[in-house]
C-alpha cells in the first residue's frame, strides 16, 4: 500500500493550483476579448452582426462546457486535427466564458438609461465613441459584482478539464 506524507499531499495540491490558476487566467482574458467582441456585435445597429452574436452566444450557452471539451479535444482528433490538451481546454474554456461574458455586459450595457445613449449620440458621437466615453464607463460599475462571481465559475470549471 502507498503512503502519502503530508507533504505529498500539499505539495500535490500546490501543483494543480498552478494549473488551474493558470488556465482560469487563459479562460478569463481570453472570454473578456470575445465577450467584448460578442458584445459589441450583440449591440450592433447591424441585424447580420446581432444574429452571429446571437448564434455563438446560444451556442455556447445552451451546451454543456463538459461536451465542448469532448469536442474541442476529441471531435478535432476526429477530423485529423491532433489538439494538445492544453489547447483544446484553454480554447473551449475561452469560447464559453466569452458567450456568458457578453450577456452579463450585455444586461450591463443596456441598464444605462437611453437618456444617456441620446445625450452621446447629439453630441454627435459614433457608436463605438458612445461606448467608449459614455456607456462603457458607466455600465463597468454595474459589471463589476457579476463579472466576479463569473471568474468564480470559471475557477470552479476547470475541474471539468482533468
Amino acid at each position: 500500500m502507498i503512503e502519502f506524507t503530508p507533504w505529498d499531499i500539499v505539495r500535490n495540491l500546490l501543483l494543480a493550483a498552478r494549473w488551474t490558476v493558470a488556465l482560469s487566467l487563459v479562460a478569463f482574458v481570453g472570454g473578456a476579448l470575445m465577450g467584448v467582441l460578442a458584445l459589441m456585435m450583440r449591440t450592433s445597429r447591424v441585424a447580420a452582426m446581432r444574429r452571429v452574436s446571437w448564434a455563438y452566444i446560444e451556442l455556447f450557452q445552451g451546451t454543456p462546457l463538459l461536451m465542448q471539451l469532448f469536442l474541442a479535444f476529441f471531435g478535432l482528433s476526429l477530423l485529423g486535427v491532433e489538439v494538445p490538451p492544453w489547447l483544446a481546454a484553454g480554447a473551449a474554456l475561452t469560447l464559453w466564458s466569452g458567450a456568458f461574458l457578453a450577456e452579463i455586459w450585455r444586461g450591463c450595457v443596456e441598464a444605462i438609461p437611453k437618456g444617456q445613449w441620446e445625450a452621446s449620440a447629439s453630441l454627435a458621437l459614433g457608436y463605438v465613441q458612445q461606448m467608449r466615453h459614455v456607456v462603457l464607463p458607466q455600465a463597468l460599475r454595474i459589471a463589476i459584482a457579476p463579472t466576479v462571481g463569473f471568474a468564480v465559475q470559471i475557477v470552479k470549471s476547470t475541474a471539468l478539464t482533468s
